[in-house]
């Protein structure tokens, strides 16, 4: 893993503690590990946001227990003409953090972009919910 942030142990700044697995909705566990989903997630320890959510979010996924190997953390720069870092401009990546959850075979079914009323764990959870898709 490349982002810092992204480690449930990540601590600087205004990053809250990341809660202990026990602390985790079930419901929210259980949508994060089905289906073989595969997360890419874009953000820069820089980020003032990305400090904020993503170790949380990192939590979130040992929680439910998805295996590194269907991460993948991506490091994104501040160039002249905005997000510079791998994929930013095959994904269409402006804001930070973001995350995308495909299927194994590559297929998006939810992204979440840079913040929301909820957790990014809680926000993906219920635009998985909605997704048809099965192992």
């Amino acid at each position: 893993m490349t982002l810092e942030t992204l480690d449930p142990d990540f601590t600087d700044g205004d990053a809250p503690d990341s809660p202990d697995a026990d602390e985790f909705d079930p419901a929210v566990l259980d949508a994060l590990s089905a289906a073989d989903y595969r997360f890419k997630v874009w953000g820069g320890d820089w980020c003032g946001d990305c400090q904020r959510q993503l170790p949380t979010f990192g939590a979130a996924l040992d929680a439910a227990g998805v295996p590194d190997d269907r991460i993948e953390d991506f490091p994104v720069t501040k160039g002249p003409n905005g997000k510079e870092g791998e994929g930013v401009e095959a994904y269409g990546i402006e804001l930070i953090p973001t995350v995308v959850v495909e299927t194994a075979e590559g297929e998006e079914v939810a992204r979440f972009v840079e913040e929301a009323d909820v957790s990014i764990a809680e926000f993906l959870a219920r635009e998985l919910e909605g997704a048809d898709v099965r192992a």
